[in-house]
């Protein structure tokens, strides 16, 4: 309990910190354009050759934007990771947080909060909703427990895929720029039809990385598209062990530190 108290002061500074900057509001502007605006070219290709069998627009931007909100939670909330490989590694700071006595992961998932990145979170939400009306699913508890953890799932997991970039700095003493395959590019990857998917991406984002299981597999239970209830609860178990996964290989990272100095 107390180092979730800490997690929270320092997002709260950060928060804080980053209402200071006179242009915040334009960056939140920004984010959500660029949210809006990324899926733009496929909603007109629906528009002039309408379903591609049984798949339609809704359905492509369902699963979309359910990637989306899940990378835009672990992008807000856990940014540090993210930035860890470059900031800390390399300039030989993570020596000065080991001195500290708290917990690691608080202070590193703590040590960035840039207020903009929550519009992915919003936008996100607002495309599932109008996707899930559209496509006339009902409001019930099951869909809607359904949803949510499969977005929480999915947080877990793009948080795991930050955690595992910072196991693997440990070694390289660098960022890695093709991990981000598993992270921007995934939830890119989810705006193809699972069913024209190759099958090494279909197998590399089912079994390796669980990203269709956090969004195609809820998805389909939740709007009758043939996937079960059962195969829609497992986004949660499968983000947990996916993130249990990359603690473990960031254990073994901070085991094997050596100081890069400063």
């Amino acid at each position: 309990m107390k180092e979730l108290k800490l997690y929270f002061k320092y997002i709260r500074m950060n928060f804080l910190a980053g209402l200071q900057y006179k242009g915040w509001p334009i960056m939140v502007l920004h984010v959500m354009i660029v949210v809006i605006s990324d899926p733009i070219g496929l909603i007109f290709l629906f528009f002039r050759f309408g379903s591609i069998g049984e798949w339609s627009m809704e359905r492509i931007i369902l699963i979309y934007a359910m990637a989306v909100t899940s990378f835009g939670l672990a992008e807000t909330f856990c940014r540090g990771f993210d930035y860890f490989p470059w900031r800390m590694i390399r300039s030989g700071d993570f020596d000065r947080v080991l001195l500290r006595p708290c917990s690691l992961f608080i202070q590193i998932a703590g040590s960035y909060f840039h207020i903009h990145r929550i519009s992915r979170v919003f936008g996100g939400i607002c495309a599932i909703t109008w996707c899930l009306l559209r496509q006339g699913v009902q409001p019930t508890l099951l869909n809607a427990l359904t949803l949510i953890l499969a977005v929480t799932g999915g947080y877990f997991a793009y948080t795991g895929v930050f955690i595992m970039t910072s196991g693997i700095a440990f070694f390289t003493i660098q960022g890695l720029d093709w991990i981000y395959i598993f992270t921007n590019a995934s939830y890119q990857v989810t705006r193809c039809p699972i069913d024209f998917m190759p099958k090494v991406l279909r197998y590399l984002f089912t079994f390796f990385m669980p990203m269709l299981v956090v969004s195609y597999y809820p998805a389909s239970a939740v709007c009758g598209w043939g996937e079960s209830y059962l195969k829609g609860l497992l986004a949660m178990p499968a983000g947990l062990l996916f993130l249990m996964l990359s603690m473990f290989i960031w254990r073994i990272g901070v085991r094997h530190y050596k100081s890069t100095g400063s």
